[in-house]
């Protein structure tokens, strides 16, 4: 049987990758990200992925304690988006808007953005498609004092970012471990 590997990691490769990602604005004291993907099921059905089956979508590599089944999103203003390993535990994010079905938004740095003391906005945004399905948006603009440059970031987050988003993405469409 003749091998095809190349072509099917390159479909792989394609559903792994945000339908669309772009670093909009990136400065020295900060940066605004967008990545998107269209997925076949209504708003409702992706809202419910999105915080109640986090632990199945969020790539584990992207965690403190490599698990991502440790995770959890408590879909309300104050909430917590939090991974708990026994006494080991991290607020990745914490609620701050909540209009079920169309957006989440969400406050504070994710992985090593939190220990450098950036702050950053990250949203959610869940809107439907004409031709069905819905286009889910992740959003993300970071901010703060470091003596780093950074705009040398946002391309590395922009990219962890589309993992993230791919992974809610190939869930949503049952393709697969996301």
């Amino acid at each position: 049987m003749k091998s095809s590997l190349p072509g099917l990691l390159a479909i792989l490769l394609a559903a792994c990758l945000p339908a669309r990602a772009a670093v909009l604005e990136a400065t020295p004291s900060g940066f605004t990200l967008e990545n998107q993907q269209d997925v076949p099921v209504d708003a409702d059905t992706a809202w419910k992925a999105l915080v109640q089956d986090v632990g199945q979508w969020w790539p584990s590599d992207h965690t403190w304690w490599g698990d991502s089944a440790r995770l959890s999103i408590d879909p309300r203003a104050g909430g917590c988006f939090c991974e708990v390993n026994g006494g080991q535990q991290a607020r990745h994010l914490e609620v701050v808007f909540v209009d079920p079905g169309r957006t989440l938004r969400m406050s504070g740095g994710l992985g090593p953005l939190q220990g450098m003391g950036l702050q950053g906005v990250l949203e959610f945004r869940l809107a439907p498609l004409e031709s069905g399905g819905t286009r889910i948006t992740l959003w993300y603009r970071v901010g703060g004092y470091t003596p780093d440059d950074l705009s040398a970031f946002a391309p590395i987050v922009d990219r962890v970012q589309g993992l993230q988003l791919g992974g809610l993405a190939a869930h949503l469409r049952g393709d697969g471990e996301g």
